[in-house]
């Protein structure tokens, strides 16, 4: 059989820790790089007899999650234990919900190669993360350390339902979740430091088969590119033990980025492995209408929203509009570009045209894209104003990315103002029709083609100065009188 005889059907999980200063039972502090386990307290490393108590931020940022995902959210939420051994989790429990999440039964909205797709968010939970382990250097060493600093960090888990069907839509939904996380500032999803995780399940089974296959679990996975390759290869991997008449087990495994592939870890466990039971040291929460209308105002324009508006008030194209609210950072610049000029279609094409084929060859994000948004603006009215091209208006974007220095200071160092007097055009017209005499009779015997080839020797004579939005037509009306 082919691999076209399969299907795939994958949920993702989604770790992502909150945007708190303190941890999720303890004061201890949740920053990024600090010495190994300079960050703990006798409550997040589990020592016997300390109590925790819940960070209301955490809550609330988890509690806004749920609510821009269209989730159900409970009038009583409570937390449980989850009882596991790992060298990272020094309690022997990590302190999480199973019975009543603060969401459910939501869902995200996707665009995949042009067409809608509903994915089912299953649940939307709070835990509290484990630690680190640093293994030794090399695949033999023999030891590894255990860094607790991030052990209690607010971590929100986000449960998809197995609606996804290959590593296209994959992309498509973690690329769309890490932006409404991002829209609604819950998370920074900076995936270098581990703050935004993935960990799909998949599994594979022939087409027209009424049972699923067994479901394998790729933990821990920090970029959506590790997501995709992981899924890409787990799929081949399944079909390829179906194929050779084997089975799938039911299992967990961690990847490889060096050698791109997958490696087993330990079967996969069920919830009644982990035993779960009531948290006895928190008390249940009551999330009634009046907190849930207060986290409700706190959600922002979300990007679908976003993308409406700056079609219908702006008029922008679908695509254009798509490409501009498709990240939190890059509308918030865009639209404060139009503070400064309020034309949305000129700034909407220097900045996908332009700005973004520059952040894309660099590898930058628009937050560390060097031209402010009002420098932006401003070359954009300048080039709007026929003043400049557009190719010397590139000129000059280039240069104020590079030097810092103001598009009025780098146009007048060049000399690039455009020339727009006729005055001063009329002499460079009558100069070219004069060295030009079988183009103008082409022109004459209408031969369009002409036309360009003069507008051409004009710039040349001006030195790419001349406006060709004014020479045309003055060049025309020239032409027309013999």
């Amino acid at each position: 059989m082919a691999a076209s005889d399969y299907e795939a059907t994958i949920g993702l999980e989604v770790h992502a820790e909150l945007l708190t200063k303190t941890k999720l039972f303890c004061p201890c502090p949740t920053t990024f790089g600090a010495e190994p386990n300079t960050q703990t307290c006798p409550v997040c490393i589990g020592m016997p007899g300390v109590l925790p108590v819940l960070n209301k931020r955490a809550f609330e940022l988890t509690l806004k999650t749920a609510l821009a995902l269209n989730c159900e959210i409970p009038d009583e939420v409570n937390f449980d234990r989850k009882n596991y051994n790992y060298p990272d989790l020094p309690k022997n429990y990590q302190i999480s919900q199973n019975h009543l999440n603060i969401g459910a039964k939501g869902h995200l909205d996707l665009l995949v190669n042009g067409e809608k797709k509903r994915v089912g968010i299953w649940n939307v939970h709070l835990e509290e993360d484990a630690g680190k382990n640093i293994h030794g250097e090399g695949r033999d060493a023999a030891y590894s350390f255990v860094d607790l600093n991030r052990t209690g960090t607010p971590l929100m888990e986000i449960v998809s339902a197995p609606d996804l069907h290959s590593p296209d839509e994959v992309e498509a939904y973690c690329k769309t979740l890490r932006n409404l996380l991002l829209y609604l500032q819950v998370c920074d999803c900076k995936m270098q430091e581990g703050r935004l995780r993935f960990e799909p399940g998949i599994s594979v089974r022939r087409k027209g088969a009424k049972e699923l296959g067994k479901r394998v679990e790729i933990k821990n996975l920090g970029s959506i590119t590790a997501a995709i390759r992981a899924v890409e290869y787990e799929i081949e991997r399944q079909i390829a033990v179906l194929e050779e008449g084997g089975t799938v087990p039911q299992e967990t495994r961690l990847w490889d980025a060096d050698r791109n592939r997958s490696e087993r870890m330990r079967e996969k466990e069920s919830s009644h492995d982990y035993r779960y039971f009531p948290e006895p040291d928190l008390v249940w929460y009551r999330v009634d209408e009046e907190w849930k209308g207060r986290i409700r105002e706190e959600i922002p324009e979300l990007p679908t929203a976003k993308r409406v508006r700056f079609m219908e008030e702006m008029g922008l194209s679908d695509y254009d509009a798509g490409v501009l609210a498709d990240e939190k950072a890059l509308a918030d610049y865009f639209e404060e570009c139009l503070t400064h000029h309020n034309q949305p279609k000129a700034v909407a094409n220097w900045l996908i045209n332009d700005v973004l084929r520059a952040v894309k060859e660099q590898g930058i994000s628009i937050a560390d894209y060097p031209v402010r948004a009002e420098t932006l603006a401003d070359l954009v009215k300048i080039v709007d104003s026929g003043k400049l091209s557009v190719a010397q208006g590139r000129e000059v974007l280039a240069e104020v990315a590079a030097t810092g220095k103001s598009p009025d200071a780098i146009i007048r160092e060049k000399g690039l103002e455009q020339v727009s007097d006729e005055g001063a055009l009329e002499a460079a017209i009558e100069k070219v029709i004069a060295a030009n005499p079988q183009a103008a009779a082409d022109f004459k015997a209408g031969r369009k083609q002409a036309m360009g080839f003069l507008i051409g020797q004009i710039m040349r004579e001006t030195k790419g100065k001349a406006n060709a939005k004014v020479v045309g037509p003055m060049l025309t009306k020239r032409l027309a009188q013999g």
